[in-house]
């Protein structure tokens, strides 16, 4: 509201609550992914990979949306369903769901993740619970 030339109350300071990142524009150096905000409702990381690397078959708590800024990726799903795309680019994998990222050429990527952490995610997690699930892992890598 506009205030006039009798109102001279001061105006409340707010706090900023947008913020804006030129993606293309960052300082990121490969496979060094840069947490641009976090929230308990979602996680924005930018990430650089050279063309040929990638991010092996994994698996993240939370739902993920991976949208090609610069470059060309291959996202394939543990089934075996492939995308692949150039800037623009967005896919969406849900959470839990195995995939790996290959770079066909230098690329840059924007993750969001939702909510952040997920369940089960070891930031979500109490003590007693990372330190069971650095057990049950330890296990695992026993028995292989």
């Amino acid at each position: 509201m506009r205030q006039s030339q009798g109102d001279r109350r001061p105006s409340a300071q707010k706090e900023t609550t947008v913020k804006s990142w030129d993606i293309p524009s960052l300082d990121l150096k490969p496979r060094l992914p840069e947490i641009l905000s976090s929230t308990p409702e979602a996680r924005a990381i930018a990430l650089n990979l050279s063309a040929g690397e990638g991010l092996s078959d994994h698996e993240v708590h939370e739902r993920a949306w991976v949208l090609v800024v610069t470059g060309e990726v291959e996202i394939t799903s543990a089934t075996g369903e492939r995308v692949s795309g150039r800037s623009g680019l967005l896919v969406e994998i849900e959470a839990a769901e195995r995939h790996e990222v290959l770079a066909r050429s230098d690329a840059r990527l924007l993750l969001l993740l939702t909510p952040w952490p997920g369940e089960g995610h070891p930031g979500a997690m109490t003590l007693r619970q990372k330190l069971n699930a650095r057990r049950r892992a330890a296990k695992r890598r026993v028995a292989t």
